[in-house]
């Protein structure tokens, strides 16, 4: 007797879905080599400063996308998030200047510092909503920025900060220069990407996009809010620690200055106006913000208040932002 649905019926159906994932895949991975070609040859392009501009951005890149794994992703208002991007700063800062350790073995124990942080914070605060859980995170910046002026234990050097980062090395090679930052920068940069496109395929990136959509549903299926929500935190505070330890390498210096409160709103502005959720939003967020201001140097100090302008123009005409995430409906 034949079987009612023939065998070649059923395998026909899977290679469309496994062709369409390789071909997004294969476009994904032919742009990255390109981009990285591409890259490999900018510090020989552009002067030193436009060099630094770069591997700065990529730095800002990395915190900003951090900002958009608890904002996004999660769907939590965080406007605290330049502590975290201060913590792994002010670690490796610390641990080479007064201890002498080299920067790349600093790196772990901020980024895990920080990672502690986030985890420890959001434990009592993400049941928190709206306004409520903005005061708290504001708090906490607030907090952390008193302690740095205050020069506690000695070690953070009060309002002045820290000098004299060593930069990065490798045995005896020194990555000091500027072209070796930018390709130290870009190349963490490129990491960083690869890892918030596995976070959006992953079950957790899928369980945080849930709970943002729908908690009440999410939550009839199992899903413990708190705890995947304390994971989102942990996870944008340990990325954002990663880039505090590059900041610090890339300037040879930390201040409390750069970790004001200003800066989280920096941040969370760059999330809604590129696009929640929009790894291109928020790079071009980020673009619109640390790259234009050194095009109009000049007119840098009036920065915020042109991207305030912005930031309401965009959120009356296009409140889902700049380049809004894409909606999937296929495979």
């Amino acid at each position: 007797m034949n079987s009612p649905i023939p065998s070649s019926t059923t395998t026909a159906a899977a290679p469309p879905v496994a062709r369409s994932r390789r071909q997004r895949w294969g476009r994904g991975a032919i742009a990255g080599i390109v981009l990285w070609l591409v890259g490999l040859g900018v510090p020989f392009a552009l002067d030193q400063t436009w060099v630094f501009i770069a591997s700065l951005f990529a730095v800002y890149a990395i915190v900003a996308l951090s900002q958009d794994i608890v904002l996004g992703r999660a769907g939590m208002f965080d406007m605290g998030h330049a502590v975290y991007f201060g913590v792994g700063a002010y670690v490796t800062a610390i641990l080479n200047t007064h201890f002498g350790w080299p920067i790349l073995v600093t790196w772990p124990i901020a980024i895990a510092a920080a990672t502690l942080l986030g985890a420890l914070l959001a434990a009592p605060i993400v049941r928190l909503r709206g306004d409520y859980l903005l005061v708290a995170t504001i708090g906490f910046n607030a907090i952390f920025v008193l302690v740095l002026n205050n020069n506690v234990g000695q070690l953070t050097g009060g309002g002045d900060g820290l000098f004299g980062v060593g930069a990065p090395a490798i045995g005896s090679w020194q990555l000091g220069s500027q072209n070796a930052m930018f390709y130290l920068n870009w190349l963490a940069f490129a990491l960083t990407l690869w890892l918030i496109l596995n976070l959006e395929r992953s079950h957790l990136g899928r369980t945080l996009r849930y709970l943002k959509l729908d908690e009440l549903a999410a939550g009839t299926l199992g899903v413990s809010a708190r705890r995947y929500r304390v994971l989102a935190f942990a996870l944008g505070a340990g990325l954002a620690g990663f880039a505090g330890t590059l900041f610090a390498a890339l300037m040879s210096a930390v201040s409390p200055s750069a970790f004001v409160f200003t800066e989280s709103v920096t941040l969370f502005a760059i999330v809604l106006v590129g696009g929640q959720g929009s790894i291109p939003g928020v790079l071009l967020g980020t673009a619109l913000m640390f790259v234009v201001p050194q095009v109009f140097r000049s007119f840098a100090e009036y920065r915020y208040f042109a991207f305030g302008i912005a930031m309401v123009v965009i959120m009356v005409v296009r409140p889902q932002g700049i380049w809004p995430r894409r909606r999937r409906t296929g495979p």
